[in-house]
């Protein structure tokens, strides 16, 4: 006679307040994306029109971001109140960025010198005379800045200059100033700043939540563009380069898997299940900003300080571009095999050399991916191949975009749990919990004014979207 199996209350409760599954953002985004590929497939040019759809959800997210980043370090660096810790958490996420971003340049080259994605081309050089005219209309003609003119550029001619352009680093520079002076204001009570701050930062997430409510709008139009404007038979004049990208997209989020449990006992897996609308809305609209907000608020929701993630989240988006340096090294190797080039180890480490520095001012530049291989390809100073030989990535270049998002998106959260373990700030316990799909207790602070528990800024988007 078979035995009936009784659940906890607990767990009763939780399945009866559970949301339907077409609520989940989840559901909403794998739909969305799959109507917009069906629209940008059947009705090209209707679906190439429907980019307002993605370029309006993005501003919408892009107008909160600097706010956010503001709120959440400055709150988060007053609690510490300590420049050392603070330093600290710089230091460590530097040299983890520049450790990890180096590897990344290398690994990139191991991968292109083994399957030459370039070989079979045959190019002439002589074919790309309009080639410099089309990289310059791709990127505006600008170009990156140099490593003086980028650090300096960290410094903002005005606090409101700063936010008014969502200059993320420089906002970042000065919401740690102002916590720490916050912090120091505070030895003799906390001052009505703070509660202004942190009242702000509870009315920031909210807005957040609501505005993910229409993410999959914008995965709609964006997937719905992308495949209306390129056309999915310009995926076979590229397959071995796309091939080559995404294996070695895939290899270097399994070394990121092994980084992040050895040094922080997470396991990526289940992180990734933890994250998947984010990630899902990342690769919909081909950008990692759109989900910046929420991914700080999942990762201090998974145990990571506030202090830690509001540092190393909006730093690493300018100095960890993990997917962006794999794809730039993979395309150096792609433009020279094209041209029948056969670049010796020394020109190879030049170009690795080189990207290390252009890498890390590719944030926010347009087209910045071709400026940073333009000014390699001038750097290794071969004459067989030109400058101009960088348009012929321009066919394949937005196909790139889902593999650099993921592995951008991921090797910054997982910089974000190392450094927060390397700094003993992160909750393991919550953690495990957390990923692990368990319940656990909102986030919850103490008020400054009143000294009471309430609940935390991030706890307000946590719960503005249904994920079952």
């Amino acid at each position: 006679m078979p035995t009936s199996v009784k659940l906890p209350n607990s767990e009763l409760a939780r399945l009866a307040n559970k949301p339907p599954w077409y609520r989940s953002l989840f559901v909403q985004l794998i739909a969305a994306i799959v109507i917009g590929v069906l629209i940008g497939w059947l009705w090209p040019e209707f679906g190439a029109n429907l980019k307002p759809l993605a370029d309006g959800f993005i501003k919408l997210i892009k107008m909160l971001i600097a706010p956010i980043i503001f709120c959440t370090v400055v709150i988060g660096i007053a609690h510490v109140g300590d420049l050392k810790a603070v330093g600290r958490i710089g230091v460590k996420a530097l040299i983890y960025f520049e450790v990890v971003t180096t590897f990344a340049l290398l690994f990139g080259l191991l991968i292109g010198n083994l399957m030459k994605p370039g070989a079979g081309f045959n190019i002439d050089p002589e074919t790309l005379a309009n080639g410099a005219d089309a990289v310059a209309a791709k990127t505006g003609s600008g170009e990156l800045p140099h490593t003086v003119e980028f650090l300096l550029n960290i410094i903002p001619v005005s606090i409101v200059s700063a936010f008014a352009e969502n200059a993320l680093l420089q906002v970042l520079f000065f919401a740690v100033l102002f916590g720490l002076a916050l912090a120091k204001a505070g030895e003799s009570g906390p001052p009505i700043v703070f509660e202004l701050v942190d009242r702000l930062s509870h009315l920031f997430f909210t807005i957040i939540g609501w505005i993910m409510r229409l993410a999959p709008l914008g995965a709609l139009g964006a997937m719905a563009y992308i495949v209306g404007q390129y056309g999915i038979a310009s995926l076979g004049s590229y397959g071995k380069l796309i091939a080559a990208c995404y294996l070695a997209a895939v290899l270097f989020i399994l070394i990121l898997a092994a980084i992040v449990r050895y040094f922080a006992g997470v396991n990526l897996w289940k992180f990734v299940k933890y994250i998947k609308d984010e990630l899902f809305l990342a690769l919909g609209t081909a950008s990692t900003e759109v989900v910046l907000p929420r991914i700080m608020v999942k990762l201090t929701n998974a145990g990571c300080s506030r202090t830690t993630t509001g540092l190393v989240v909006p730093t690493g988006y300018s100095f960890n571009l993990d997917g962006a340096t794999l794809y730039l090294s993979i395309c150096m190797l792609f433009l020279a095999q094209a041209l029948g080039v056969d670049l010796t180890l020394g020109e190879q480490i030049t170009a690795v050399l080189v990207l290390m520095l252009t890498s890390k001012g590719m944030a926010g530049v347009p087209g910045s991916s071709f400026l940073a291989l333009s000014a390699t390809v001038a750097a290794i100073g071969h004459g067989a191949i030109p400058v101009a030989a960088v348009a012929l990535l321009l066919g394949a270049d937005r196909i790139m975009d889902s593999m650099r998002v993921s592995v951008n998106l991921l090797g910054n959260c997982v910089a974000t749990f190392v450094v927060a373990n390397w700094e003993g700030q992160l909750d393991k316990e919550r953690m495990r919990r957390v990923l692990d799909g368990e319940d656990v207790p909102p986030l919850e602070e103490v008020d400054p004014i009143t000294g009471k528990t309430v609940p935390a800024p991030e706890a307000e988007a946590l719960k503005t979207v249904s994920t079952p």
